[in-house]
Order: C-alpha cells, then structure tokens, then sequence
C-alpha cells in the first residue's frame, strides 16, 4: 500500500504513475477513497518480464491546477545466495581472528554467526559482529576452536553460509612481531542520520594499539562517535561533516613503529529548500518571477516547469494561471515545492490594438501604422508603446518607443541595414497595459543575406544531416530554406523551411545508393542570398566526389552564365594550346634519340690528304618529319711509326 495525503479545496482527484506511466486499476490495482494505491499480489511477472517493483508517485488535481508528490521506489523483497562464504584458518593462541560472509538482500539482510550449529553468545566482549556481516574474536583461546558459519534473514528469505573451521594452536615462545593490520577500512558512503561503521582489526606482539585520525587534521568529535571492540570506529547519526578521509593507525606500545589504513567516508544529503518559492497574484499582462534554491550533496538537479532555479513569466495571460512545482532531486532523494500564479481581476484594461503594419522607408528606417481604436475605447487610452528587437534576440533586448495617443503612424530610425525586426504594440490607459498586439516582421533595406555555407554529413544509406552557419547578428536572416533532389531521378524531391535561429536538420527516409543535389538558401525581407549546392552519395557512405566544389551562382542571372561560359571556353582553348606544344616537344626529342651511324656509300673510296682515307658517318634522324640527315667528317691521323713520337 502506498498512501497520498492531500489537502486543498474539493473535489480532488488524486492519480497514480508507475515509472512515469499511469497505473491503470483494475483487480490488481485499485485506488482507494482517501488515495492510497493498493498494489495486490505484488510480484514479477517472468513469463512478460513485467515487474510491480520501480518509483511511483501520486498526482492530485483540482480547479486550480495539479500537483505530483516525490518519488518513492518500491523494490521486491528477495535474499539471493551468498557472494562470499566464511573461510577456515589457524590462529595462535591468544592471536586475533577474523571471518567474514557477504550477502545482497533487499531489504538489507540481518546477518549473526552460528557455532557448532548453535547461536552465538554476544555476550563474550572477545566477539565483536559488524553488520556487514564480519566476525571479529580477540584474544582467541583454545575453546574457540569449532564451525563458524553465518546466517542471513529478511522478510524474504533466511539462509545459512557455508562452514568454515577455526583451528587454535598452542602458542609457543613470545617472539616478538611487528604490528599489521589485518583489515582496514572500506570507503563507504552513506545517507545523513544514517550509521557509519570503518573496521579496523590489527594483531601483532606485543597487540598493537588502534587509534584513528582524520587525514584533514580535523578533530573526529565524540558526540555520536564510539568504538567496537578493539578498534572499528562507529560514528551514529551521521552529517555532512564527518565526511573525510579515516585514517588508521596500529602502534606497538613503547615504540613509534606503526602500520596505517586510509578509508573514505562520503555523506550524501537528500535536496533542502533554503529558499520556497513564494505564490503570488499578478493582474493579466503583467510579469511574475517564481524562484526557489536547494542544497545537497552531491549538488542537487533543480527541475522546474524549466530547468532552472528561477522561472519568469511574462505577458500573463489567464492560462498561466496554474500551479507549479519545483522540483530538487540527487542521488540521495528528491524534494519538491510549489506556489501558485493567480490571476487577478483588475480594473478594465484597453484592448489590444489591431491592424499593426510595416513599411520599409530606407536602410535604416521603418514606419509603423496601426487602426485607430473605437471611440469608447480611446476615450481610457493615454498613449501606446512600440516594442522592437532584432529578429532571434531575447526579450530583454528590445527596444521600446512610447507614442501620443492621437499618433497611429510612427517612424523608427538608426536601424541596422538588411536586418528583419520584430514588432509589436500595446495599448495603455491610467489602470495598465493592454494585452500585445499581433506580432509582425519588418526588414529594412540594404539587400538579401549573403550566402550561407552548409556542411552535410551521411548517418547512413537513408539519412543524412545538414549543419549551416548562422550570421554574426541576430536579424540579417529571416530564415532558410533546404531543398534536395535526386541527381538522376528529379522526382525524389524535398524542400524545408526553417527560421533564422534553426543551423541543423535531419533529412530522412531518402532513397537508398541515390545521390542527391542539396541546396541552401537564406532569405529575408530583401530577397533569397545566391544558393549554396553539394551532391551527396548516399551509396557511398560519404560525399559525393565533387560534393566539395559549391556552385555559388544564380540561376536567374544570365550575364553571370554566359560570363562563366566565356571564361570555361577561353580556358579550354588554352589547355588545348599547351597539350599540343607539349605533344610536338615530346615528339622532337623522341626522335633526336633515334639516331644512328652510318658511313654512306657515296664517300667509301674517298680519299683524303697524304693519302689517307676519309671516315664518315652519317647521323640520319628516324622520323618521317626528320630534317636532312646531317654529314659528319672524320679524317683519321697518320699512324705512328714505332720510336717516332714526338715524345
């Protein structure tokens, strides 16, 4: 059963959620008259693998609006086997022993220990039980020699560890052995008010002396703070002070040789309000500031209507009449506060205006026109005011021009070029503001946004995502517009339109191994900028080869076409020019390596000076373009005589 205690003006329907889903009742689940959920025959459902078990909380409703409570987890009761069994060991007489068994139960399991099959007397201060379920004896004597095994229980279940053997031998001469610590403390982290445990058991000769410390230096207190048997430190009612690092310390008496264990202790604290959020009656049109601030540990998440600490509502209108609730949750549990937002109802207030226009009347300028108002009404009218801020800005940005009661025609100057504004107009009269008039979008002159640069990227073989730049200033954008076509077939097409605060958008359910034409256009009251193109393959997994190139150009421009086939034309003729010049250089220096020598028939028998006889060789070129071949001359010298050198 879990119970929802509600007070406020009747009648109230009060409603249960389980996991964030509402309970549906029935014969399993029924809501009774004063709202507590009656859960029958609790359990887990294998064959569905559907559980009762998980956080419910309640929300009670009436005509001023709807309250949900905190959280509460429900778990099922269960005791699974043993993590860790008892282990058998030996100790020396007089020695100090230690066993130990680990069980996960929920609700956490009540652990004692069994000898011999028999309960354990606590009453013997050599037998100190922790209730993380570790058997501690001091000064162990012969008679403890015996089973030990530990028995676990909770509502769910009970059962029993294995056995485990203590054997006690007969200790022989006093040798001397140095302090160590047999077990330390664990970090271990709590609730507030809940109870903190570090063990520390240590053996030695001379038996050592525990003692603990903080590693901060800060004093440990002792209000609340105990020891168990001969050295584990208990610290009750736990705060957020006492955590920190333990340390402990074994010392051996006389001596300053000593053996030390580091622990660290973490104290979480469930979210408290220090300061609730207050209700509050504002008239419509008016503006209302709800705030509240919590502390915890670990740092708390807020969570409101917004996530945020403090919520501003501006421009009431009679449907933020509500209540609303702040919620503050950690790990270590959740609370929650509320206030109401009345609306009030004041003296009459002018209605709103109507019929708001804009008129471009320079880069800098705007006019604004609006209907005159009823005769009854305007009688209660003292003025307007003109509300305007660059387009994506936040409210408290805007500027505002207050204007006579007779102007229905006003002039905003010192305006930034190609930018769209954002208009609107209220009415006052002695008792207040008129609701807002009807938003308008007004831009000044100076020409259409440049062209915006988009990047895509394929998430896989029917997506792909767009990201795109957004100008420096709010304003110079209206909006864009994506449009995609298939390359091959023109009937896959798409088009979007987004606003000038929007730089990404998935494009989904596309055709598989298409490649697409994705083109971007930012627009504002000036026009459409020159469109930005890619071709992107979906078959790929990527880019298309030339999805890299933009097209920056304008379709509708056609002196920029026939510029740009100019200039792809001269190119080509160029190209054209350097291919055959290298081509006929190529070819010439082929042919001057296909050479080879030859004496012609002409010159056999010719004969030179001295009678000497002429050699000649003919270069002749192997091409069918070669020129002449070329003579070539070589005239041999007289052979040496033997012994006639000239030295």
């Amino acid at each position: 059963m879990l119970h929802c205690q509600v007070e406020g003006e009747g009648p109230i329907s009060i409603t249960w959620r389980h996991n964030g889903v509402p309970v549906l009742t029935g014969v399993r689940s029924t809501v009774l008259e004063n709202g507590t959920l009656l859960i029958k025959n609790f359990s887990k459902r294998r064959e569905s693998n559907e559980t009762d078990a998980g956080e419910y909380d309640c929300a009670a409703q009436n005509r001023y609006g709807l309250l949900i409570s905190r959280k509460a987890r429900v778990q099922l009761a269960s005791l699974p086997k043993f993590l860790s069994h008892p282990q058998s060991l030996t100790v020396d007489e007089g020695g100090v022993a230690r066993l130990s068994c680990q069980v996960n139960g929920i609700p956490e399991a009540n652990i004692t220990w069994q000898k011999d099959r028999h309960p354990l007397s606590t009453a013997d201060p050599r037998y100190t039980l922790l209730p993380n379920g570790v058997l501690q004896i001091t000064s162990v004597q012969r008679p403890d020699n015996g089973l030990f095994r530990c028995v676990a229980s909770n509502i769910a279940n009970t059962r029993y560890s294995h056995e485990a053997q203590l054997s006690v031998t007969v200790a022989g001469s006093k040798i001397y052995k140095e302090p160590v610590i047999l077990s330390g403390p664990q970090n271990l982290t709590i609730n507030v008010h809940q109870t903190a445990i570090l063990e520390c058991i240590a053996t030695g000769n001379p038996r050592p002396i525990v003692s603990w410390s903080r590693l901060d230096g800060r004093s440990i207190g002792v209000e609340g703070v105990q020891v168990l048997g001969t050295g584990n430190l208990m610290i009750s009612d736990a705060t957020l002070q006492h955590s920190g690092v333990y340390v402990c310390s074994a010392n051996r008496p006389g001596s300053r040789s000593r053996r030390t264990a580091l622990g660290r202790l973490i104290v979480q604290a469930p979210p408290e309000f220090v300061q609730w959020p207050q209700s509050v009656s504002r008239p419509t049109g008016g503006s209302a500031v709800l705030s509240c601030t919590a502390t915890g540990n670990p740092y708390e998440k807020t969570l409101s209507l917004f996530p945020c600490r403090t919520l501003a509502i501006t421009r009431i209108t009679p449907e933020d009449e509500a209540i609303y609730q702040c919620i503050a949750e950690n790990i270590a549990g959740t609370n929650q506060a509320s206030a109401r937002l009345a609306i009030v109802q004041g003296p009459e207030l002018p209605e709103a205006p109507t019929g708001l226009r804009a008129a471009t009347l320079s880069s800098n300028s705007l006019q604004l026109t609006w209907d005159q108002p009823e005769p009854h009404t305007s009688q209660q009218i003292i003025g307007y005011v003109l509300h305007i801020r660059r387009l994506g800005e936040p409210d408290d940005a805007e500027l505002q021009e207050a204007v006579d009661k007779n102007t229905f025609v006003h002039d905003f100057h010192n305006l930034e070029a190609a930018t769209t504004y954002s208009i609107y107009l209220k009415a006052y009269s002695a008792q207040g503001g008129s609701q807002q008039s009807t938003t308008i979008t007004a831009t000044t002159l100076g020409g259409a946004p440049n062209t915006p640069s988009f990047f895509t990227k394929v998430l896989n073989q029917t997506a792909m995502q767009v990201y795109w730049e957004l100008p420096s200033k709010p304003g110079k954008v209206e909006g864009f517009r994506l449009e995609y076509s298939g390359v091959s077939n023109p009937d896959i097409q798409g088009q979007e339109i987004f606003p000038g605060h929007i730089n990404t958008h998935t494009i989904s359910h596309l055709e598989p191994a298409v490649v697409y034409e994705i083109q971007l256009v930012a627009f504002n009251g000036n026009g459409d900028s020159p469109s930005m193109r890619r071709l992107v393959s979906l078959s790929e997994g990527g880019a298309f080869a030339e999805a890299g190139q933009n097209c920056n150009c304008n379709q509708s421009d056609p002196s920029m076409s026939t510029m740009l086939v100019g200039v792809h034309s001269g190119l080509a003729c160029i190209l054209c020019c350097l291919l055959f010049v290298l081509l006929g250089y190529r070819r010439s220096f082929i042919c001057r390596k296909e050479v080879s020598w030859e004496a012609p028939p002409t010159l056999n028998g010719v004969r030179g000076p001295k009678g000497l006889t002429a050699e000649s060789i003919e270069l002749s070129q192997r091409c069918d373009s070669a020129p002449p071949p070329v003579m070539v001359m070589i005239e041999s010298t007289q052979p040496l005589e033997p012994g006639t050198g000239t030295g």
